[in-house]
């Protein structure tokens, strides 16, 4: 296979990230991979991959990438060229967990040798395929002491250049508001206790658990004290990537550049996900880190010229920040608050059984 020139990039750091993760590695019906190499062969200026979703199933050593073990045949077209986008620069991370239960609840809990047992070989295979760095998207319950011994384990056995990201829902970096990691579980002092450790949050702005059709979503977790270059704005690429929250380009462009005009540190985008993503689609879907390389690179509108275009940003409490939109009734939330869940809570759940009610609600109680 023939690969077209690269043309150089910038040194890491000196650009707003461009993040987008790969989860659909083939065409439907066992078609053929889905290439990753168009990123860098037409200059995309993305930054970062990221390779999902890991498992660690029932059982040490038990690991998938999706559905298959991360050595399987089908996957040797994706590590070959993960290894091309690490040589032209692009920086390859896992992720691990994700929306499967069990990863982090095999990785937690006071019994290290279990803990032992189920991380050595997850060491291993991210040694295997030489990853830059790990993504841990907690979606299930789990533990303040479980997470940093992970995170401390994963410092000391892959040294400091190895990148270690999370990617919390939006909800999770705001106070006292329901998210999918569990009750306990509080981003603010994981940030206070091993935020030198954390490179940045993707941030899922989406699924009913954030917006991002608004700037006041951002402006608010910074405002309560997140580093805006640690909040890298998560976005669904296409609308069939998520039960709600897709914003369209054209508007989530003009968003990001008030944001930006604002916080010129701002983290950068992340999107969910490469195989689809829109406005190039399935035909071209690298060109939407095209578009969001070209709006975070462009030159910065002066502050004031922002302020003019927009209306001034007040600080807001959590209670006034604008509902994320979505496609459900009212009755469907109302039926669900009403059983006692909140209002994120119910659009999440109907997100995950495509609007039924009474599956939301087995789905909530289960939980």
């Amino acid at each position: 296979m023939q690969i077209p020139a690269i043309a150089p990039r910038p040194e890491p750091g000196t650009r707003p990230r461009i993040v987008l993760y790969h989860q659909t590695h083939h065409r439907p019906n066992n078609g053929p991979p889905v290439s990753l190499l168009p990123l860098i062969t037409h200059n995309t200026g993305i930054t970062h991959v990221v390779v999902a979703a890991i498992h660690l199933n029932e059982g040490p050593g038990n690991i998938t990438l999706n559905d298959h073990r991360p050595d399987h045949e089908r996957y040797s077209t994706l590590w070959g060229e993960v290894a091309w986008l690490q040589a032209s620069g692009v920086k390859v991370l896992g992720m691990l967990g994700g929306a499967a239960k069990g990863t982090f609840e095999r990785l937690d809990g006071e019994d290290t040798g279990r803990f032992e047992a189920y991380y050595a070989p997850l060491r291993d295979m991210l040694r295997k395929h030489k990853l830059d760095g790990v993504d841990l998207d907690i979606e299930e319950p789990t533990t303040l002491p479980g997470t940093i011994r992970l995170i401390d384990r994963l410092r000391a056995d892959f040294g400091p250049a190895f990148l270690i990201t999370l990617a919390p829902v939006a909800t999770a970096l705001l106070v006292n508001t329901p998210h999918l990691s569990g009750p306990t579980f509080d981003y603010h002092i994981l940030e206070a206790m091993r935020g030198h450790e954390i490179a940045w949050y993707n941030t899922q702005f989406y699924n009913g658990w954030g917006d991002c059709s608004t700037p006041f979503w951002y402006e608010t977790i910074v405002r309560i004290g997140w580093k805006p270059e640690k909040v890298v704005i998560g976005l669904l690429t296409n609308p069939t990537n998520g039960g709600s929250g897709y914003v369209q380009q054209q508007h989530v462009e003009s968003i990001l550049q008030t944001i930006r005009a604002r916080h010129p540190t701002l983290g950068g985008v992340m999107g969910w996900e490469f195989f689809n993503a829109l406005p190039g689609g399935q035909a071209r879907p690298w060109e939407w880190a095209s578009s969001m390389s070209r709006c975070l690179n462009a030159p910065l509108q002066p502050a004031s010229a922002a302020q003019q275009q927009q209306a001034p940003m007040r600080p807001l409490g959590q209670e006034t920040l604008p509902r994320p939109p979505h496609p459900y009734p009212a009755e469907s939330i109302k039926t669900l608050q009403d059983l006692g869940f909140t209002h994120p809570q119910a659009i999440a759940a109907l997100n995950s059984t495509n609007g039924n009610v009474e599956y939301a609600a087995g789905l909530l109680f289960q939980d």
